[in-house]
Order: C-alpha cells, then structure tokens, then sequence
C-alpha cells in the first residue's frame, strides 16, 4: 500500500474563497482536490489516501469521502507542520509521500518520483527554472543532498513545490522534528532539522520540465488553468 497524504487544513485567506481552498474550481469542472485524487490513483493503484482538515471540513469530508481524515482542530493557529505531524501519526508502518492541498500539477510528477520511493529515498519536488523570493527555496551539500530549505534561503538554486517523500527510516525523525517546531513553521522546517541533527538524507527531485502550480493567489489560479485541459 503506498500512503499518500494531502494537506488541507488551513483557511485560504489568500484566495479569498468562502470555502476551503483545496476545492477551488478549475475550468475543467474538478476541484484542485479532485485532480490530485486523480493524479494520485492514476499513479498508485494501491493508494491509500489521508487528508488533514481543519477549516469547513465537512466540505471536503463530502467531496471525498473514501479518504481518511485526520482532524486538525488547531487549523485556525497552526500552519502545515502541525497538520503533517497528524498525518505522519495517523499513517501505518512504510514511507508518506505528501502534498499541499492548493498544488496543481503535471500527473507525470508521482511517475517520477516512484523510482526514488521505491528505493525509500526521501525526496523533495522542485523547480529550479524561477526562485521567487516568497516560495520556499533549497540549497544542496557536496553531495547534492538538502540543506537548506526555507522561504529565507539566500542563493538558492530553485524551489520546493510542495509534493515531498519521507522514507520509512527518516520517518520517526521527522516525527520528533515537526513536534519541536513552532506552530507557525511549514512543514519544512521539520526537514531542515531532520536534515541537520539526525543526517536524514534528502534528494532535490527535479520536476522543472513539468508544471506545478501552487494556488495562493487569484493569479495563480489563472496560470494553474492554463495547463488544465479545456
């Protein structure tokens, strides 16, 4: 079985949307949820999926009924670290691939990632043709591996476009990771201590050749739609 977890918890502001973000509309009639859902089983037939919700849960709980939900009634104070240590929690033994709930993205993107997951490499997603200074940014060691992985990165060579793997032996350790961090801190600053104080080896999975739009902004739902099928 290959869990696969999706973050959808928080409240949207952003988008300014009177529902959760995840179920924003896209101009071929499914949600963002709905495309991730078909990505995910297009790609893994064995696929079991968690959601994280917080904010109008029963929305999604409607939308999707077969997932499982794991409830993250600190939505409303806490960011994507906190809904990610439910998931991980919630999940059986064996590795977590894992994205944002607002992530449109090229279904070719888990085909390339299951060599690595099937190795039990954890790995994270990016794009290295733009680094915008509000994304979250990377920098790599002498091996290649992840160092550096934050919105404040300073000579970053891409950006994290918020589809991860952790392996099952890194698992724990981002357990204990994402416990420590802040309320407020993203999920990846749990990898950024994971990396730095246990050795947890994380690759950079280049998926710049194929898009991956992350919905904040009424912008980025426009760009997200050009790659949507009419």
């Amino acid at each position: 079985m290959t869990q696969i977890a999706i973050l959808a918890a928080g409240m949207g502001t952003r988008l300014g949307k009177p529902f959760p973000k995840p179920l924003t509309p896209l101009r071929d009639g499914r949600t963002i949820m709905a495309q991730q859902f078909e990505n995910i089983h297009g790609a893994f037939a064995d696929a079991q999926v968690y959601v994280a919700v917080g904010f109008k849960l029963e929305m999604i709980l409607e939308a999707h009924p077969r997932a499982l939900f794991v409830y993250n009634e600190e939505f409303d104070r806490t960011n994507t670290s906190k809904s990610l240590l439910r998931i991980l929690r919630s999940t059986g033994p064996g590795g977590v691939l894992w994205m944002n709930g607002d992530v449109v993205f090229d279904p070719q993107i888990l085909q390339r990632l299951k060599s690595y997951m099937d190795q039990d490499q954890s790995v994270v997603a990016v794009n290295t043709a733009t680094v915008a200074e509000e994304e979250v940014k990377y920098t790599v060691d002498e091996h290649g591996h992840i160092n550096q992985l934050s919105k404040q990165v300073q000579g970053a060579l891409g950006e994290a476009i918020g589809i991860n793997f952790i392996a099952a032996r890194d698992k724990e350790a981002l357990i204990q990771r994402l416990e420590e961090v802040d309320d407020q801190d993203y999920f990846e600053r749990g990898i950024e201590l994971a990396i730095e104080r246990d050795g947890v080896k994380v690759v950079p999975v280049d998926i710049s050749d194929l898009y991956a739009v992350e919905v904040d902004f009424a912008d980025d739902l426009a760009r997200a739609n050009e790659h949507v099928p009419d």
